[in-house]
């Protein structure tokens, strides 16, 4: 089981919200508005983690060890929020969520393969691993830039947590797992093509409820994701390749492979499907 291990590496790692963070170095002079707004938004897009654990358990009722990992990942997602949510109340307390307005991000996930949502939530702690450093650059206020660096090193832990559990799946499903990471993947490092950022809280996930099934539309501001993206924190193409070279980075560690760009990832899928003798539908 990897959950024990998880559990004491994470445990080493755990920062405290009361004496890591520099609350008393805050600079009212030094947040704006507009820094403020995303900073709610940021706290209820991380409350989403409660309907993610939900599909998690629900979808891995056949992993004690994983659904096990949950109770940690959930803890510290669920901590995210609290911590985002304590920067408002104490200095933007106008601005805080209303308990209506995080429950309105909680919604059931139509169930969908284990193996491919595993990768798509590695990919995803990557990403949200350098848009919480853009943050921590882009905002002026020392005690949210603090927050934002301390949850950028929680996302790549995060990362790393469920990278190991995809080289269990591997050792443990073989092609299955290879070719579930592989479709997730070329998806991901082909992102710069699609007009709305890959990332689980912005990826259709209830056909029931369309379109106004992905957390990011049940935001009071369904509109602030691009924004804060494109012409706030200004993650440009740079920065995208930074996600698709780590993320095609891992998967030729985790193929023992090099992989150079999304390109070949999707040649190494096509070999997969014929290998396991399956038509190679488009990822």
């Amino acid at each position: 089981m990897l959950y024990p291990e998880l559990f004491s590496a994470f445990e080493k790692a755990r920062w405290d919200m009361a004496r890591d963070i520099p609350w008393d170095a805050f600079d009212p002079a030094r947040l704006t508005d507009e820094q403020a707004a995303t900073v709610k938004m940021n706290a209820i897009t991380e409350w989403s983690a409660l309907p993610a654990t939900e599909m998690f358990l629900r979808d891995n009722q056949h992993d004690s060890d994983f659904s096990a990992f949950m109770s940690i990942w959930f803890y510290e997602e669920q901590k995210h929020a609290l911590v985002l949510m304590e920067y408002l109340r104490r200095f933007r307390p106008d601005l805080v969520p209303t308990e209506e307005e995080l429950h309105a991000v909680r919604f059931p996930f139509d169930p969908a393969p284990a193996l491919e949502t595993l990768m798509l939530h590695f990919c995803g702690e990557i990403r949200l691993t350098q848009w919480y450093r853009r943050a921590a650059d882009w905002h002026t206020e020392p005690v949210i830039k603090r927050i934002y660096e301390t949850l950028a090193g929680d996302e790549a832990r995060h990362a790393g947590a469920y990278f190991r559990y995809m080289k269990r799946a591997i050792a443990r499903a073989g092609a299955d797992a290879r070719i579930a990471f592989a479709k997730i993947g070329v998806l991901m490092a082909s992102a710069a093509r699609t007009a709305k950022p890959l990332h689980p809280t912005n990826l259709h996930v209830n056909k029931s409820l369309f379109p106004r099934d992905t957390v990011q539309s049940k935001l009071p501001d369904p509109e602030w994701l691009e924004r804060w993206l494109d012409s706030q924190i200004q993650f440009d193409r740079v920065w995208e390749a930074k996600v698709v070279q780590t993320v095609l980075a891992k998967l030729s560690t985790l193929y023992e492979r090099t992989i150079a760009n999304a390109a070949e990832l999707n040649r190494y899928r096509k070999e997969l499907l014929a290998g396991a003798g399956r038509e190679a539908e488009p990822a």
